[in-house]
């Protein structure tokens, strides 16, 4: 797997599709209710997709004690994983519709549900359509049995006990004014987890939401101080799992591995009146 590309570019995918490989592709999408994101689904969606409801899917439900997108119970991801027939023999190719976040959010969960082989469609469904390629409406693909059980992989997890007596590299994926602690609109507090190191996952990324060159993402870690000693210690997290799970994906491409995912991040962290709060920039190491 090491040696693949977690991304795939639309006109591989195109190619895949065409060729009558085998693969699963799900559209990763989030709408505000169920019924919004499977709507938008079925509005228009790229040749061979299933749908996935992330939310219901890929996260836990909502509450001040785990944050707002929390883990998803491992017996409900397995009967999505058979709702979408994944097959151990089989690569997941997941997309969204632009961002990434969700696309990201995808790869990061069923990574850690045990599927060897995740990629992200480079700049999503945006990027699909702007090289004009095939889409269909409708209820999507018909899904083949599952072989692929939910093996959880608790190493990939970081639990906020941990978080708490983390002594290592401590990296937040959120834009700098929430990082910051200038502005906040989504969770109780401003600011971030004291100590933490600020690389918002939007600097992976073109201002289109495709991804920069390994070269360029190389760069940016190389210059906050991260390094493939310092990261196998490392927590990650944003706010509730999503922009984090980027992050990851981001380090996983350029050979950073061995960071875990604190999902339930500022949103969970804030929620506490004990946890402590940093405001403030911190975009590097300070040695």
């Amino acid at each position: 797997m090491s040696s693949m590309s977690i991304l795939v570019s639309p006109q591989a995918l195109n190619d895949l599709i065409h060729q009558g490989q085998r693969y699963t592709l799900l559209a990763s999408l989030w709408g505000t209710s169920e019924y919004d994101g499977a709507q938008q689904f079925q509005s228009l969606h790229i040749p061979t997709a299933q749908y996935c409801d992330t939310a219901g899917a890929l996260a836990g439900l909502p509450g001040s004690r785990d944050g707002r997108n929390p883990m998803p119970d491992p017996k409900l991801l397995q009967k999505h994983f058979e709702t979408w027939g994944l097959r151990q023999d089989r690569p997941v190719i997941v997309y969204d519709e632009g961002r990434g976040l969700f696309a990201g959010r995808a790869w990061w969960i069923l990574r850690w549900a045990g599927v060897k082989n995740v990629q992200i469609l480079d700049g999503g469904f945006a990027n699909w359509r702007r090289h004009k390629l095939p889409t269909l409406t409708g209820p999507g693909n018909i899904s083949v049995e599952t072989d692929q059980i939910v093996e959880p992989q608790p190493q990939m997890v970081a639990p906020i006990e941990d978080v708490t007596a983390h002594t290592g590299l401590l990296l937040d994926a959120r834009e700098a004014n929430r990082f910051a602690g200038r502005r906040e609109n989504l969770d109780l507090k401003a600011g971030h987890i004291p100590g933490a190191v600020n690389i918002p996952q939007r600097n992976f990324h073109h201002p289109d939401r495709t991804w920069k060159s390994k070269e360029e993402i190389s760069e940016i870690f190389d210059q906050a101080g991260i390094t493939k000693d310092n990261v196998k210690d490392a927590i990650v997290y944003s706010g509730s799992g999503n922009h984090s799970a980027l992050a990851l994906a981001a380090m996983e491409l350029v050979g950073l591995t061995g960071a875990r995912h604190y999902v339930g991040g500022w949103s969970q962290w804030s929620a506490n009146p004990a946890n402590p709060v940093e405001r403030g920039d911190r975009t590097a190491i300070s040695i």
